[in-house]
């Protein structure tokens, strides 16, 4: 098991089929170690996913794990992704997905960036 009781990283999760070029996606930014795609089912009119390179399953294992090159690399796509976007001026939202309950669907650690309209409540009462 992973950081968090999660199961080992799958190599053949999509998104490290993405990686390895095996399934295309449209890129909105790319570090040395970090990739930013916009999600093929968008829930917002701007929808990008950001992913480590790394084998990472959470936020957990990515920060007990990863190099601090890589952390500070993929915080600072995040970063730069959002504004490339165009997203600084009107705001947007980050958000992570951690195991079954938060509905994490890919077992690669990654960020959502939305944005390109207003987002409401963040978690429904």
């Amino acid at each position: 098991m992973s950081t968090n009781g999660l199961p080992p990283y799958d190599p053949q999760n999509i998104f490290a089929r993405i990686l390895r070029g095996e399934i295309p996606c449209k890129r909105a930014h790319e570090t040395t170690h970090s990739l930013a795609f916009h999600d093929i089912n968008p829930l917002a009119p701007v929808h990008v996913l950001v992913i480590p390179k790394g084998a990472y399953v959470s936020s957990a294992d990515f920060g007990a794990t990863a190099t601090p090159d890589e952390i500070t690399d993929f915080w600072r796509a995040v970063a730069a992704t959002a504004q490339l976007l165009g997203l600084e001026a009107s705001g947007y939202r980050i958000l992570a997905n951690t195991g079954v309950d938060a509905g994490q669907e890919v077992p690669h650690f990654h960020m959502h960036i939305f944005g390109g309209r207003a987002l409401g409540r963040m978690v429904p009462r």
